[in-house]
């Protein structure tokens, strides 16, 4: 065998052995654990000094809110259009329509006592309408789930952890209605790979909720979807929401379907 012969087979053989200890040290890499998944993605939401560094985006939200009767007929109809400005870690909502037109005074109102409903719900002195609403990760709220890593999936053309959620047994504390709504969840959340944000979250109601012991009313069915979309580096939002609620009002049955997408995405000058 000619010593060029033996050079090519050598180099052959030194190649193959490179490329086996490569992937034999890529397939021996420790896997992530739904509780250290879940972990990276709180401590992503959390730091605020990367959120402030942001660049500041403005772009269009658009909302259709159904409310259905009994046959599951659509017997009101109400479309709003927002203009949202995403700055400083902070989204700020103007709404501009109401099913076509602008606002009267009467709707601007009536978003104003939704947001007050929003703080007094959840319990925040902060105004609802600057509120980063885009934070779903907090350490209070991972304390009442226990996580199940499912698997990896391909998710807007990036790879993400898929992750099943449901409360703790037995049930944290209920000091607010919305402890009360929590208790009666689960779902899946899909965290980005690399950014270790939340990029699709899945929520449903285990159970009916009743509100101020049922005489406000009750929920019996809540399903819940939203995306989020990598903007520019770092920057995730909120651009895709879809959402199915049952339940009563006082003694009347109510059913309401939502959606909402966010489009024409612009850095603020």
């Amino acid at each position: 065998m000619s010593r060029l012969l033996q050079g090519k087979i050598g180099a052959i053989f030194l190649l193959l052995a490179l490329l086996g200890g490569s992937l034999t040290s890529h397939a021996e890499s420790p896997k992530l654990s739904a509780d250290q998944v879940i972990a990276k993605a709180v401590d992503r939401a959390g730091k605020a000094e990367a959120k402030a560094g942001l660049p500041g985006y403005t772009y269009t939200k658009c909302t259709v809110t159904e409310e259905l009767d009994a046959s599951g007929n659509v017997k009101e109809r109400k479309s709003k259009v927002y203009r949202v400005i995403f700055r400083d870690g902070a989204t700020y909502l103007k709404l501009m329509e109401v099913n076509g037109r602008a606002p009267a005074q009467g709707d601007l109102k009536k978003q104003a006592e939704n947001e007050l409903n929003v703080r007094q719900v959840l319990g925040n002195s902060k105004s609802a309408n600057s509120a980063n609403k885009d934070n779903f990760l907090t350490p209070e709220l991972v304390k009442r789930f226990d996580f199940t890593l499912v698997g990896e999936s391909a998710l807007n053309g990036r790879q993400a952890y898929q992750v099943n959620f449901r409360v703790k047994n037995p049930e944290p504390p209920v000091h607010r209605i919305i402890d009360r709504l929590l208790n009666r969840i689960s779902g899946t959340l899909w965290i980005d790979a690399q950014e270790f944000e939340v990029a699709r979250a899945d929520v449903q109601l285990g159970s009916e909720v009743n509100l101020l012991g049922g005489i406000a009313g009750s929920l019996k069915k809540l399903a819940y979807s939203i995306t989020r979309t990598r903007i520019t580096d770092g920057l995730w939002l909120s651009t895709e929401s879809v959402g199915d609620f049952e339940g009563r009002k006082l003694i009347d049955a109510m059913r309401i379907k939502t959606k909402s997408l966010s489009t024409d995405f612009h850095p603020l000058g």
